[in-house]
């Protein structure tokens, strides 16, 4: 416990000023979070990541990341999706060259990860273009719902909610942390407003995103439950890797850009 509280602050010290200072700083922080995440997930699939498919995997994620505006000048019949699908051409080409030992199926895996994690991080730049609140916004209903279910889970926990993917997880906490964050972020909003929504309307878009939110984080779970890992990676110790702590917000701010937050 000691060390997951040392690593949580000192993070937060790390992560605290860049999102508040913005621009370059977060497109950089996304970047290289992007990249350690995938590297999470090339790992648990047995791939090096000094291999011809990181390379390219590497290179087609942070195509996904880049903002909107550094694509100004491709050319008008072109569209940034057609710059990430040469990457998924040359993971093609990769399965030929290789006499598939890198097969199709790594190829998939591969593809999926890179819109998995490259679009969630690509709104995490788009939320904090908008505005610091809009990101915090997004940061809290992730925090939130995550503390609320392991405290009152803890508490009051007795219903299984997935045990087959995360024995842990009870259908009291999964409510109580849907509740708790729906209450907090919705006074957050009040307080510090955007968009074009009402409050209530507001409080029902918190609710569905913290439901998103625990999706997220059972879709890791299952994930690394099929490659047989207890957590992502170890570049954060007592709390796993970059997967571990970003899951739920790689779902969540796509959800909020469909809804025109972001």
């Amino acid at each position: 416990m000691k060390q997951r509280v040392i690593t949580a602050v000192v993070a937060l010290i790390i992560f605290i000023p860049i999102i508040i200072a913005g621009g370059i700083w977060v497109d950089i922080a996304a970047f290289a979070l992007g990249l350690v995440a995938l590297s999470e997930i090339l790992v648990m699939r047995k791939k090096l990541l000094v291999s011809p498919e990181a390379i390219i995997s590497g290179l087609g994620i942070l195509a996904v990341i880049a903002p909107g505006s550094w694509w100004g000048d491709l050319p008008g019949h072109l569209s940034p999706w057609y710059i990430v699908y040469l990457f998924v051409l040359l993971l093609l080409l990769r399965t030929v060259v290789s006499r598939n030992r890198f097969s199709f199926d790594d190829a998939g895996v591969i593809t999926l990860s890179m819109l998995y994690v490259g679009i969630g991080f690509h709104f995490f730049i788009a939320a904090r273009a908008i505005s610091l609140v809009a990101l915090l916004y997004a940061l809290f209903i992730v925090w939130v719902t995550d503390s609320g279910a392991y405290m009152i889970g803890r508490k009051l926990g007795r219903h299984k909610l997935a045990p087959h993917i995360s024995p842990n997880k009870t259908w009291e906490g999964s409510v109580g942390g849907t509740a708790v964050a729906t209450i907090l972020v919705s006074v957050f909003w009040y307080f510090f407003p955007f968009g074009h929504y009402s409050l209530l309307t507001m409080v029902l878009l918190t609710l569905i995103f913290s439901i998103v939110g625990q999706f997220g984080d059972l879709v890791e779970s299952a994930l690394k439950r099929y490659y047989g890992v207890k957590d992502s990676g170890r570049i954060l110790p007592g709390h796993g890797g970059i997967l571990d702590r970003f899951d739920s917000l790689l779902l969540v701010l796509p959800v909020i850009h469909l809804f025109g937050l972001i």
